[in-house]
C-alpha cells in the first residue's frame, strides 16, 4: 500500500520485518470512508502532507492541520481556505471528535503520543513512519472516470502501485472493458488526436475511442490508434466520404449526423485540436442544428508540440515573448486571405505557420516585403512527434530554394524567428 512508500524513508524497505502488516496474519478490511465534513486532523506539513491532502479536500473533510511549519503548496491550501492551519506542534486532546487522522511529523515522539490517543479515542489513525502502529492503512488509489481503484497488497507496495496504475490505464484507455450497465446516449465527440504520435492524444479521447461505434477520421489524426479498435468498429476515412453535390465539410457533417441519428456513439478524429485550423465549430453547429449531443476533447496543437519535439520552444525566456500562430493555406496575395501579413512582419516574436508549405515561398516575400529581415532563421519540421520527424533550417531569403531542394512535403510545422537558433534540436542540412 501506499504509505508505505512513504514509511521507507524510517525504515529499510526490503526487509520484510519493516513491511506493512509484519507479523499480523489477518489481512486489511478495505473501507471507503465518508468524510464530507468530518473532523480530520493532520500533524505535519511535509511531503506526506502535500500528497495526502488534496485527496481529502476532495472527498470534503473539515480538515485542521497542526504542524509548525509547512511547504508552499500546503501553506498555499491553507491559503486558500480549503484547510484550517493552525501553526503549533501536537498537544495531547488535538483528536478529540475526529474521524480520521493522518500523523506525519518528524518528531516520532510526537507521533507515537498521537498515536497512543488516537488508540484511545478510536480514531482512524494513518502513520506515515510506523505503519505497524497505525490502526488504518492508506491504499494506493488511482481515479478514473467516477471509479475509484484502490489497492493493498500487504507487503509489497510497489507492487500496489503497479497493479493500481495497471488498472487504472486499463479503464482509460478501454483496454479494460468495464462497460457502464446503462443505456449510452447516441452523440458525436470531437476529439482531437494530437500531432501524430499515438501517445499523446489525450486520455479521455483514447478512451472514447474504445467506447465508439464508428469513427471518422482525418488523415493527420494519429492513424495507429485505428489498428487497436475492435473489429465491429466502422472506421470511415474522411477523405474517402462521397461528397457528390455536397461540398467536403457539408458530406462529411451528414455523415456524422445520419450516423449519430441511427444510435451509434461516434467519433469524429482529427489531428491536433478540433478548433485549432480542424473546422471542429462547423461540425459542432451542424450537430447543434439537428439536435444532436456534441462533445469536444481538445488535443495537444501541433502548433506548440511540434517545435517542442524538435528541439524549439516557441517563446524562451529572453528571445520571444509572444508567439503567432497563423495559417498559410492561402498566398498573401489571394482574396480569401484573412491574414495581415504587414503587421506580422512587424512583430518581434516567433511565428508559426501552419499548412505552409506550399505557400511558403510567397509567405517570406512577402514578409521580407513589409520589413522582416530576410536573414530571420526559420525551420520546417515535417511529419513532427512520428518515427518520420525530418526537420530543417533555412532563413526567410532561402526558404523557398531550400524547400524545393530539400524535398520538404506537407504535413510541417514552420518556425519563424530567432528561437530556432536556440533550440537543442539537431537540423538537418543541405548536402
Amino acid at each position: 500500500m501506499a504509505e508505505h512508500v512513504e514509511h521507507a524513508q524510517y525504515a529499510d524497505p526490503a526487509d520484510p520485518a519493516a513491511a506493512v502488516g509484519a507479523g499480523d496474519p489477518h489481512p486489511a478490511y478495505p473501507v471507503g470512508l465518508r468524510l464530507s465534513g468530518r473532523r480530520v486532523v493532520v500533524l505535519g506539513g511535509g511531503q506526506v502532507a502535500q500528497r495526502r491532502l488534496p485527496a481529502l479536500i476532495a472527498a470534503g473533510a473539515d480538515i485542521i492541520l497542526i504542524s509548525p511549519s509547512a511547504t508552499p503548496s500546503v501553506e498555499a491550501m491553507a491559503e486558500a481556505g480549503e484547510i484550517r492551519w493552525e501553526q503549533r506542534r501536537y498537544q495531547e486532546g488535538d483528536l478529540a471528535d475526529t474521524w480520521y487522522a493522518l500523523i506525519a511529523t518528524s518528531d516520532p515522539a510526537a507521533n507515537n503520543l498521537a498515536s497512543a490517543e488516537a488508540e484511545r479515542t478510536r480514531t482512524w489513525c494513518v502513520r506515515s513512519d510506523d505503519a505497524n502502529a497505525a490502526t488504518a492503512w492508506t491504499p494506493a488509489t488511482g481515479r478514473s472516470e467516477g471509479v475509484t481503484v484502490a489497492v493493498l497488497t500487504g507487503r509489497d507496495p510497489r507492487r500496489s502501485a503497479a497493479v493500481r496504475d495497471a488498472i487504472v490505464e486499463g479503464l482509460r484507455d478501454g483496454t479494460l472493458a468495464a462497460p457502464h450497465h446503462r443505456e449510452r446516449t447516441p452523440g458525436v465527440a470531437l476529439v482531437g488526436g494530437g500531432p501524430g504520435d499515438p501517445d499523446l492524444i489525450t486520455v479521455r479521447g483514447r478512451r472514447l475511442l474504445a467506447e465508439a461505434d464508428v469513427v471518422i477520421a482525418d488523415r493527420l489524426g494519429p492513424r495507429d490508434l485505428l489498428d487497436e479498435l475492435p473489429p465491429h468498429v466502422e472506421v470511415i476515412d474522411a477523405a474517402k466520404i462521397p461528397y457528390g453535390r455536397f461540398m467536403a465539410q457539408e458530406a462529411i457533417n451528414n455523415a456524422l449526423i445520419e450516423h449519430a441519428k441511427a444510435g451509434k456513439a461516434v467519433v469524429r478524429l482529427k489531428g491536433g485540436d478540433p478548433f485549432v485550423f480542424g473546422r471542429g465549430m462547423e461540425e459542432a453547429q451542424a450537430l447543434a442544428e439537428h439536435g444532436i449531443p456534441c462533445t469536444v476533447v481538445p488535443g495537444i496543437s501541433s502548433s506548440i508540440s511540434v517545435p517542442g519535439a524538435a528541439g524549439i520552444s516557441v517563446t524562451h525566456r529572453g528571445v520571444a515573448h509572444e508567439f503567432t500562430v497563423v495559417s498559410g493555406h492561402v498566398a498573401p496575395d489571394d482574396p480569401r486571405s484573412l491574414v495581415d501579413w504587414q503587421s506580422l512582419a512587424k512583430l518581434r516574436g516567433t511565428l508559426v505557420l501552419m499548412m505552409a508549405v506550399d505557400k511558403i515561398g510567397a509567405i517570406a516575400e512577402a514578409l521580407i516585403a513589409h520589413g522582416k529581415d530576410p536573414a530571420t532563421p526559420l525551420a520546417l519540421i515535417q511529419e513532427g512527434t512520428t518515427s518520420a520527424q525530418r526537420r530543417v533550417d533555412a532563413t526567410l531569403a532561402t526558404v523557398a530554394e531550400t524547400v524545393r531542394t530539400q524535398d520538404v512535403r506537407p504535413p510541417a510545422v514552420i518556425v519563424v524567428g530567432d528561437v530556432v537558433t536556440v533550440g537543442v534540436g539537431a537540423p538537418d542540412q543541405p548536402e
